[in-house]
């Protein structure tokens, strides 16, 4: 399993922490993912994902999982998110 998110694609970065002495040791910077189990209103059921907390604000602001995966890039979307936006958009395009 890869620290990615699985709706905005953050992942780890790497860089150098450095000292007041400015030695630079190398480091990783990993995001805040979280295991949250999210419910899609089209659907009606709920959908276990890897997010990061900076994401769940995202889907709040945006106004849930649907409204956020519609306007999302389907590039930054993992397999799994992108299965599932293609489900709602079929959904709404029945209803």
């Amino acid at each position: 399993m890869s620290r990615r998110c699985e709706l905005t694609g953050k992942s780890v970065l790497t860089g150098h922490l450095v000292s007041h002495s400015n030695r630079k040791t190398k480091t990783r910077f990993l995001p805040n993912l979280a295991r949250v189990t999210l419910i899609s209103d089209a659907l009606n059921r709920r959908v276990r994902l890897r997010v990061a907390a900076s994401a769940l604000r995202s889907i709040e602001h945006r106004g849930g999982l649907d409204a956020f995966l519609l306007k999302a890039s389907d590039n930054e979307l993992s397999p799994g998110a992108l299965a599932l936006k293609r489900e709602i958009l079929k959904k709404q395009a029945g209803a």
